[in-house]
């Protein structure tokens, strides 16, 4: 870490900025913001944290830059945001490290009633070649009664892209792949390991890896990802994706019982192949996080 202020702690990789993490309590959900790759480009959207970036689209203003939420626990939506929404709530910090943090952070009902609680642990690493890397694990806790992460395609481990990087748009120069060579929109809703969106961002090109560790529930994850440049890691939402029966992906935790999800974002120069992604995920599956 390199200095906290008011809700906010600001990490640092080799002595140069790279993200900082908001948790206050006037927030929806604690979000890394911004997020700075290769040769300190941003990778993510400025939209709605920043109200007059250039280029931006206003659409999806849940969609803050990376997180971790869902959107039906116990039939409440914390994927989106507004009074009739849940609040993820900072509760304390167990560890704060110098390339960690450990919170625990409790999920609010919009009558304040606690559903859930978690424990999120966030590591920040280098990479080769000027790349930089999140791994985040969350372990959702049924602190108050059973809790269920119901079957929606609103969720859950997210990634909203800068503008340049979407497949689509005024600006937009991506491209999508996943591990399996599913490519372009069609990675939306199929199981994989990992994703890739790649493109250039001011000339150079720079891409956003994204990963499912094998030991998380229902690995290889389902994708909700989008051409707009959405990037969601979602292993619940099976009737929107696959076309099954309503609740077939839903995840019941009982009372007193937790689940534990890990993840990485790893941030690039290069495009599928010359960006060594898919030997990255392999060397971050048999490592801890020390890459």
């Amino acid at each position: 870490m390199d200095y906290e202020t008011k809700g906010e702690i600001s990490v640092t990789i080799n002595n140069k900025p790279f993200t900082t993490y908001h948790y206050s309590k006037d927030r929806a959900k604690p979000v890394l913001y911004p997020i700075l790759g290769p040769s300190g480009k941003r990778m993510v959207r400025d939209w709605p944290l920043k109200k007059d970036s250039p280029n931006e689209a206003h659409d999806h203003p849940h969609h803050e830059s990376l997180w971790y939420t869902h959107g039906d626990v116990n039939g409440i939506s914390f994927w989106h945001v507004g009074e009739k929404m849940g609040k993820i709530r900072h509760k304390e910090f167990i560890k704060k490290g110098k390339d960690e943090i450990i919170t625990k952070n409790d999920w609010y009902s919009p009558k304040g009633i606690v559903q859930c609680s978690d424990k999120t642990r966030i590591r920040f690493f280098a990479l080769p070649n000027g790349g930089r890397g999140v791994d985040y694990e969350v372990t959702i806790i049924a602190s108050n009664g059973d809790v269920k992460f119901g079957d929606t395609k609103e969720g859950s481990m997210g990634i909203r892209t800068h503008p340049a990087l979407r497949l689509k748009g005024d600006v937009a120069t991506g491209k999508a792949i996943n591990n399996n060579g599913v490519s372009g929109r069609a990675v939306w809703g199929k199981p994989a390991k990992w994703l890739y969106y790649w493109g250039k961002i001011e000339a150079t090109e720079v891409g956003i890896g994204i990963f499912d560790h094998p030991t998380n529930p229902r690995h290889p994850t389902t994708w909700h990802a989008r051409d707009y440049g959405l990037i969601a890691a979602n292993p619940f939402g099976y009737s929107h994706f696959q076309g099954k029966p309503r609740g077939t992906g839903d995840l019941i935790i009982k009372d007193g019982e937790k689940i534990t999800f890990r993840y990485a974002f790893v941030f690039l120069n290069g495009d599928n192949k010359n960006s060594g992604v898919g030997n990255i995920y392999t060397k971050w599956v048999f490592s801890d996080a020390k890459l």
